[in-house]
């Protein structure tokens, strides 16, 4: 019997009930500007004050070092392109990241190769992992900046943050770390593991849309990015997502309360979803089997596409993905499988599965009922698989 499984939580998540609860409030009544001195703007501005200290507190920080945002895109721009711009004047116009970063620190990147910045983009490994010896040797005495995601949005490989933030402590250089996948996924303290900088998204973790966080350390805050009012302590302009904010603050408090609780048992049937996708002959499982996301499964598939596959499990109720959402629409194959070292006809049929804790074990099982008979008919179609067989490749 078809059923409706969501499986593609990395792009984006259901909001909860009980967020939607706290931020019911601030669409209805309490529609004060936080900038206004009467009583509806004062209740505004409490809000978003005791929503930067829920925040605070579950990053491992001080409230007047997190900002919010319209998302996790905007935070990676602000703290690549502010502290480039900023640094720029000491002479440091040199950046450190990695080939598979998402597209919100590529693009900012290559934005600044255009100004005159340069670049250096480390690899990843077959495992997708980077190396913090090559972050070392990266470093240069005109280095403005690391920026390494802190795990993964397609293959889920968590990265050695810790590591790598140690090190550019000692070297000091600033260290910018997108956490849209890993916050209230992985244990994060941004103090613990020298972080200066860090990305954040809630609509990943049953929060709203459009609502974000960037953590600036003290002393390490970037130029501005959106000049304007005096919101956000005269370092982010626009009149405040009052509602989002709190539904930010809200969202991460109950994920991260259910950390303890939930993560092994999403990672258990990420195990299990695993098992049971490698019994189709010919696919492969993308990125280390053990650093990475609980919730987090990246398949290639031979002899197949990936969006053909797609369309199939859509129409039996899977709802899933090739890779990033934000480059669904691209008919190239994904750059991080392609980083991993994969050929092109073999990421062009990768398939992402991500999980949350509010997907079961019937979940899965019915998942491994309908791909390998999705994958079947699909290769029966297709000359490529027939021809690899008549190789003898698989």
């Amino acid at each position: 019997m078809k059923r409706f499984v969501y499986a593609d939580n990395a792009a984006t998540t259901r909001l909860s009930p009980a967020v939607l609860d706290a931020m019911l409030p601030w669409l209805t009544e309490g529609y004060g500007n936080p900038s206004s001195i009467y009583s509806k703007g004062r209740e505004a501005a409490q809000a978003v004050l005791d929503a930067r200290r829920r925040v605070a507190a579950i990053l491992g920080c001080d409230s007047s070092e997190v900002y919010f945002t319209s998302g996790g895109s905007e935070a990676d721009n602000w703290a690549i392109k502010g502290t480039a711009h900023r640094l720029a004047a000491q002479g440091k116009k040199h950046l450190v990241t990695t080939v598979f970063e998402h597209h919100a620190v590529l693009h900012t990147c290559a934005a600044l190769e255009k100004e005159g910045f340069s670049v250096t983009y480390l690899p990843v490994g077959e495992k997708g992992i980077v190396s913090p010896r090559a972050v070392e040797a990266a470093l240069r005495e005109d280095t403005a900046l690391v920026s390494i995601m802190a795990a993964n949005n397609e293959i889920g490989t968590i990265q050695p943050i810790a590591q790598i933030g140690a090190l550019c402590r000692e070297r000091g250089v600033l260290f910018h770390t997108d956490a849209v996948q890993a916050v209230c996924h992985l244990d994060l303290d941004v103090r613990r593991d020298n972080i200066d900088l860090l990305s954040l998204s809630a609509h990943k973790i049953h929060g709203p849309k459009g609502s974000g966080v960037l953590y600036a350390r003290k002393g390490t805050v970037p130029w501005n990015l959106i000049d304007g009012g005096g919101q956000e302590r005269g370092k982010r302009a626009g009149t405040e997502n009052v509602a989002g904010i709190v539904g930010t603050a809200a969202a991460m408090e109950l994920a991260h309360s259910r950390m303890g609780e939930e993560l092994p048992r999403i990672a258990a049937l990420r195990d299990r979803l695993i098992e049971g996708a490698l019994q189709i002959p010919c696919t492969r499982l993308n990125g280390d089997r053990e650093r990475r996301l609980p919730g987090n499964v990246n398949l290639s598939i031979e002899g197949i596409e990936g969006e053909a596959l797609l369309l199939k499990l859509d129409a039996r109720g899977i709802c899933a993905s090739s890779g990033s959402a934000c480059t669904s629409g691209s008919l190239d194959p994904s750059h991080v499988l392609l980083a991993i070292g994969l050929p092109h006809e073999v990421a062009h049929g990768s398939l992402r599965l991500s999980l949350s804790e509010e997907n079961t074990s019937e979940d899965v099982d019915y998942i491994l009922e309908v791909l390998p008979q999705v994958v079947e008919e699909l290769r029966a179609m297709s000359p490529v698989w027939e021809r690899m067989k008549a190789e003898g490749r698989c």
